[in-house]
């Protein structure tokens, strides 16, 4: 016994002594970018996220001779995504519940509640300032609340005429797309969760009304909303109030198909994920298209069904080693896919290094070739 055990610590040491982190090349050829030159980048695509070993790594040799294969958990079905205090939160319907990834652990988990807050459809998910969850789930009809450690806290929702598909909360109000009910539902952010009010009136012949309400996104004097039933995103006032438009059917540039997901980064730019394009594209705080990134999926870099759009300026730190040096990271957007192997993909809203300016970090994986193929954690 002593000697198998002197062997094993002899083998240990030498897989120890020759590991080392194995990353692919990345050349300006493999540079996954949008425009494409001779435009200025403004987006690039950085890496994506498929299953638990995408974030955690795979074991060396040695782990796996005493250890053995950890379990592969993947992302089934991905639909809505929040971002919040270093996570990544991930409405996964197949498994009616999230799957949460902590980049600062390097953790990956799946998040599936029982008893008063089981989840049976959970589209989108929101965070608050408390760390507080809100899940939109459209099956239940309900709008269900977890704190920060995932205890349940409450529901709420409309008896009739209400199917929650997203959900919203700022500062003192929690913003609900109203899909049965063709609205926008207000409730109080307190423990009563009253409703306050509803916007805009049901007029189906009035064109400032809402047809198919299903994705939200809330800035400080503005709500968008994605009206699906009528190729448009919408915006109203706080008190809800109709402010304009953007978009209509068909499929010429600015134009939807299948209009999801929305977000609005810190210089009111509209990002607007359609499931039909499958891709991503931004508009101007005037409604001018500035461009569009994506596509029906090639490779890294397209998109799959893709259904919603989050952005996130807080966590640059975890993902800056897949920019490209000669750019500068300003902000994250992750896109998630319902089908194809790339079911979070990661871009980063980009801008170019001033001359004589360095980049800190050197771009580690945005080759093509090394997707699926990451040894060590992601984050």
């Amino acid at each position: 016994m002593a000697i198998k055990t002197l062997l094993i610590l002899i083998f240990a040491s030498l897989v120890i002594s020759c590991s080392r982190s194995i990353t692919s090349g990345s050349g300006p050829d493999n540079l996954v970018i949008y425009p494409a030159p001779p435009d200025t980048a403004r987006i690039q695509f950085l890496t994506h996220i498929s299953n638990s070993q995408d974030v955690t790594g795979n074991r060396n040799s040695f782990s796996k001779f005493i250890f053995g294969e950890p379990e592969n958990i993947v992302i089934n079905k991905p639909y809505g995504i929040a971002v919040s205090r270093g996570k990544i939160l991930i409405c996964d319907t197949f498994i009616h519940g999230l799957v949460i990834i902590d980049m600062k652990k390097n953790t990956f988990e799946q998040f599936i509640p029982t008893g008063k807050g089981e989840l049976k459809v959970p589209i989108n998910c929101f965070v608050d300032k408390k760390g507080f969850r809100y899940i939109a789930d459209s099956e239940r009809k309900q709008v269900v609340v977890f704190d920060e450690n995932g205890n349940y806290i409450s529901c709420f929702g409309e008896a009739e005429a209400f199917k929650p598909t997203d959900v919203f909360v700022e500062n003192d109000k929690i913003y609900v797309a109203n899909l049965e009910g063709h609205q926008i539902n207000v409730y109080s952010n307190d423990s009563s969760y009253s409703l306050l009010n509803t916007f805009p009136e049901v007029n189906k012949s009035n064109p400032e009304s809402l047809f198919s309400p299903t994705n939200l996104f809330v800035t400080e004097n503005k709500v968008y909303v994605t009206d699906f039933g009528d190729f448009k995103i919408k915006t109203y006032t706080h008190e809800g109030e109709f402010v304009s438009s953007i978009g209509s059917y068909g499929q010429g540039i600015g134009q939807f198909v299948r209009p999801k997901g929305i977000a609005v980064d810190r210089d009111s730019n509209l990002f607007v994920v359609d499931a039909g394009f499958e891709n991503t594209q931004i508009f101007s705080k005037e409604g001018d298209l500035l461009m569009f990134f994506g596509g029906n999926y090639k490779g890294p870099g397209d998109m799959w069904l893709p259904a919603k759009v989050t952005l996130d300026y807080d966590n640059l730190n975890y993902l800056e080693k897949y920019v490209d040096p000669d750019y500068k990271l300003k902000y994250l957007v992750l896109v998630t896919n319902q089908f194809g192997p790339d079911k979070i993909s990661i871009y980063g809203a980009i801008e170019p290094r001033k001359a004589g300016e360095k980049g800190t970090q050197k771009s580690s994986r945005n080759s093509k070739k090394s997707k699926g193929n990451r040894k060590d954690p992601m984050f």
